[in-house]
């Protein structure tokens, strides 16, 4: 059961990304191909707590990727859920993606286009933007299930700290940030804010190079990065405007598209889940919980 963002401890630390298929082997096969993701052993999970906490009957079966020290959980359930909406747009609610820094835009887009499963949403390739928009260059697509994801490589010389001691010689160094499409930037701060996250920039993006990124005509988008207390991973809010959204998804978490952030909170107790103002799952982890190996379920009450 969702718990709200008054009731929950500050969250500390962006532990792993946790993403629902309806192909666990499939999917670690392209993140492994597309990006060199290590993974744990695949694993089964069915206690109470864990059926009671994802709200979903039976079981799953999961498995832990790594890139660098950033972690991709894939949770398969044996009920699965409804597939990833096909005409989803990035500025729909449901979008929520997370950027994979590269080290060579060109040779990570080689690698990528080598694998087959995936789909683009970017409508020219990487894309180089302007100063205004971060400098950056990247590249939008979804993975075999429908997952949006981006490549992010930063400008010469721009690389943040966090990167430069993986960048001896990887490709794929770690993932960066999430960012989700929420409907209002000021409530959406709010909420995150009460949860310990700190915002540190804010930006319009717009233009042709932000079109062609997006898959969208004409966008405007409204960027707010929020940081947590520890590691290199924070969150990045999206609010489009003047632009038609479907309409917004109640997703259960065997549903394709519920993306959940398994963040580290302050105190003691079990796993809880929270909903932002927009449905995007957050899970909360503390004590032991938050720190068990990838080889450990890390869905036990304690």
């Amino acid at each position: 059961m969702a718990v709200s963002a008054g009731a929950a401890p500050a969250l500390r630390k962006l532990l792993r990304f946790s993403l629902s298929t309806a192909n666990l082997e499939r999917l670690a096969a392209f993140y492994s191909e597309a990006f060199g993701c290590r993974s744990s052993p695949v694993q089964r999970v069915t206690d109470a707590h864990f059926r009671a906490l994802m709200a979903v009957a039976g079981g799953a079966q999961f498995q832990r990727l790594w890139l660098g020290q950033s972690c991709i959980e894939l949770l398969q359930f044996d009920q699965s859920g409804a597939p990833y909406p096909p005409a989803a747009a990035a500025s729909d609610l449901l979008f929520q993606h997370f950027a994979i820094v590269v080290s060579d835009m060109q040779r990570a887009y080689e690698r990528l286009s080598s694998v087959a499963g995936w789909r683009r949403i970017s409508t020219a390739g990487p894309q180089q933007l302007p100063a205004r928009s971060g400098g950056v260059c990247a590249y939008k697509f979804r993975d075999p299930d429908g997952h949006p994801l981006e490549l992010l490589a930063f400008a010469p010389g721009q690389l943040p700290p966090a990167w430069r001691a993986t960048a001896d010689g990887a490709l794929c160094l770690g993932i960066d940030h999430s960012a989700i499409s929420v409907s209002d930037s000021a409530r959406s701060i709010a909420f995150y804010e009460a949860l310990g996250l700190r915002l540190y920039a804010r930006s319009i993006n717009h233009g042709a190079e932000q079109a062609r990124l997006d898959g969208l005509a004409e966008p405007q988008v409204e960027v707010s990065a929020l940081g947590l207390a520890e590691g290199a991973a924070h969150l990045e809010l999206l609010c489009y405007r003047a632009l038609a959204r479907a309409a917004p998804i109640a997703l259960r978490n065997n549903d394709i598209a519920a993306t959940r952030l398994v963040l580290q909170s302050a105190g003691a107790g079990p796993a809880r889940e929270l909903l932002d103002p927009d449905g995007h799952h957050l899970l909360l982890l503390a004590g032991a919980a938050a720190t068990k190996t990838d080889n450990d379920a890390a869905w036990s009450e304690s």
